[in-house]
């Protein structure tokens, strides 16, 4: 575990001052979402008050089975990256950081496919991993044909970074498909449905995510689930066999309910035998990466660097 960014220290712990005390004018969230704060939600950038930027160089494809994805091809293509976005399962989508994603393809020299995945509470457990699923084992089909290579990459945030890893799981478990993805990139994932010690005691501070607002997002995915049956390695994946899952990267804020799942989980693969890094960013709340900070521009850097190198 290395911890970085110190030097950025004072800003970042500022900005998280600052966002506490506007979440303190507005209600709290709670455990659940009305139909009006989930519609806010699913409209406007994750993190913000305003509706995504969609570029041109993004298009909508819709693949067999009703999964669309969203993507992204440069000038040269050196490899694929399937990412996953997050946000609690309930929103967020795949055009909903259209100039991060086409930043990282044209960077990173990487076609960028992104899951459109189905959403809870509509569509609770498995419908959002059936989805991630399914666009994996197309793009290890189709890959070579679409794109002209071989080298597949995966990755995402947040919940999207669950969802990785299940995907990851899935196509190992039921298609026998081992190293076809060469490398994963996940940042600050929840790991653990029934809850770490970190996000038990995090509390109610209004930052991006607390204590409060996990449990909600856990019962709308896993409705009608206890923590013990979230424990179940299809559902929480720290608890799954992890052999033979490629090498990853992992980063999580000090500031993060999801500390303990980033730390854990990483132990865990570690002890497999596949390189992991994991990076612990001085400070950074939960989805710090939203945010114009300096520690979003380098740890922007950092993925579009691993995920240029990883693999080859």
């Amino acid at each position: 575990m290395t911890i970085t960014d110190e030097d950025c220290l004072t800003e970042t712990l500022a900005f998280n001052e600052q966002f506490e005390a506007a979440a303190a004018l507005r209600p709290p969230r709670g455990r659940t979402l009305d139909p009006a704060t989930l519609e806010h939600l699913r409209t406007n950038r994750l993190g913000g008050d305003t509706p995504p930027v969609r570029l041109p160089q993004g298009r909508d494809r819709g693949l067999p089975g009703g999964v669309t994805v969203r993507i992204f091809v440069p000038e040269h293509v050196d490899g694929v990256y399937l990412h996953i976005h997050g946000g609690g399962w309930a929103f967020g989508s795949a055009g909903g950081q259209d100039e991060k994603l086409w930043r990282l393809a044209t960077d990173a020299r990487l076609a960028v496919v992104s899951v459109d995945y189905r959403l809870a509470p509509e569509h609770p457990f498995p419908a959002g991993p059936d989805d991630c699923e399914a666009a994996a084992r197309w793009l290890v089909e189709h890959a070579e044909a679409e794109f002209g290579t071989r080298r597949l990459l995966i990755g995402g945030e947040s919940a999207g970074a669950h969802l990785t890893v299940l995907t990851l799981l899935r196509l190992r478990d039921r298609h026998g498909l081992t190293g076809a993805f060469r490398a994963a990139h996940l940042a600050f994932g929840p790991y653990d449905l029934s809850m770490t010690p970190s996000q038990r005691l995090f509390g109610s501070r209004r930052l991006l995510s607390n204590s409060e607002s996990l449990k909600g997002s856990y019962e709308l995915f896993t409705p009608d689930m206890t923590p013990e049956q979230r424990r179940d390695p299809e559902v929480s994946p720290l608890y799954a066999d992890l052999t033979g899952l490629p090498p990853a990267r992992m980063v999580v804020g000090t500031e993060d309910p999801l500390l303990d799942d980033s730390r854990f989980l990483a132990q865990r693969w570690r002890a497999t035998g596949a390189p992991v890094r994991l990076d612990v960013v001085a400070g950074a709340m939960h989805g710090f990466t939203l945010f114009p900070l300096a520690v979003t521009e380098r740890e922007h850097r950092r993925e579009r660097d691993f995920l240029a190198a990883a693999g080859r």
